[in-house]
């Protein structure tokens, strides 16, 4: 991964806990990331800003007008989840994430996916060890663009219009990081497309795919239509190793492969700018589940995770494979499996244990 922007030797860490279980995984990946910086002697400081729903009930705005300037500066970005009810999901998101992630050039959504010993995937034959991929996800175009709107609302005839966008170079740059990451990794990439429907933005997506792969001769590669894909994921989850897909298409397949795994409460991300001119940002997938915030319970290892994937993109690679490692045998014995892996501890716990084997 990218080098970071700054040469200086403090990695600036900005800290946006955001909503519910949010607040409580943030600070247990903040208490990891401390343990381990100071055996690897690597200065983080943190910079914390309360950007969330709460903010925007109180203050109209999930962040104020100059957030991203303010983000700016920083290493990385470390984000727990926003959310909560009362707040639509498209105001939340389109008020803090997804503008950082465009704002940045956040081009690569990350989402390392693993069957780990002690976890039980809900797949037949999705054994540990034998599943172990990544979905590379397009992050700032295709289908999530903001050109479109509504018409003749109220009214019999009132419709809707959302428009994909695809560009040569925005597909182009995404699927040379997934070439380059396969060629790291066991040198296979899918590609997920659905040109057999979509007559315009998936025959492009495919022809560049083409042209790019034929630039990584050592790297194999297929193309499958997403819902043959969708349907191999879980039939047969061991065959796959990296993973392209546009914003919409990578974005369900993440979601798809980490219920694989066998929870989503482990399931983390990277929003990377692989050139490293801005921050890139790290945060679960899980959500900030309201239903159980407050409670103590919830499955920290996503954010902690989330949390190997900066140190790694920071340039510590052995301070992220100890994290990552520490997950592991944290998993492995069910004393310190929380809830979603049919386990009780809390979260207090969990942390205590990923602690205890950094030292």
């Amino acid at each position: 991964m990218a080098a970071p922007k700054s040469g200086a030797d403090v990695r600036r860490i900005a800290v946006i806990p955001g909503d519910g279980i949010g607040v409580e995984v943030t600070e247990a990946a903040r208490q990891v990331l401390d343990a381990v910086a100071r055996r690897h002697r690597i200065p983080l400081a943190y910079d914390e800003y309360d950007w969330s729903c709460r903010r925007y009930l109180t203050e109209g705005a999930m962040m104020p007008a100059d957030g991203l300037d303010r983000l700016r500066p920083a290493d990385a970005i470390l984000l727990g989840a926003v959310g909560w009810p009362g707040v639509p999901d498209h105001v939340s998101l389109w008020g803090l994430l997804i503008p950082i992630r465009r704002t940045f050039r956040q081009y690569v959504n990350l989402r390392p996916v693993r069957v780990f010993p002690g976890v039980s995937s809900p797949v037949r034959g999705a054994r540990p060890g034998a599943v172990d991929l990544v979905v590379v996800r397009e992050n700032v175009e295709g289908e999530y663009s903001e050109i479109g709107g509504r018409f003749n609302r109220g009214f019999p005839d009132e419709m809707a219009v959302q428009e994909s966008v695809f560009t040569r170079a925005g597909v182009s740059r995404i699927v040379d990081y997934a070439f380059a990451l396969a060629r790291t990794r066991r040198s296979y990439v899918t590609s997920a497309t659905k040109s057999n429907g979509i007559v315009h933005t998936m025959p492009f997506w495919d022809e560049v795919v083409a042209e790019r792969a034929a630039e990584h001769p050592d790297v194999r590669w297929d193309a499958e239509h997403i819902d043959a894909l969708a349907a191999k994921l879980v039939l047969q989850p061991d065959r796959f190793d990296v993973i392209v897909g546009s914003n919409l298409f990578g974005d369900i397949l993440s979601d798809l492969a980490a219920a694989v795994a066998g929870s989503i409460g482990i399931a983390p991300s990277a929003n990377l700018d692989p050139t490293g001119t801005f921050p890139s940002m790290f945060e679960p997938v899980h959500g900030s589940a309201p239903d159980i915030a407050g409670q103590g319970i919830a499955n920290p290892l996503g954010a902690v995770w989330s949390a190997a994937l900066m140190l790694d993109h920071l340039g510590h690679p052995e301070a992220a494979a100890e994290v990552v490692s520490a997950i592991e045998a944290c998993l492995s014995d069910p004393a310190t499996r929380t809830r979603d892996l049919a386990g009780t501890a809390t979260t207090r716990e969990v942390v205590s244990a990923l602690l205890a084997q950094l030292d």
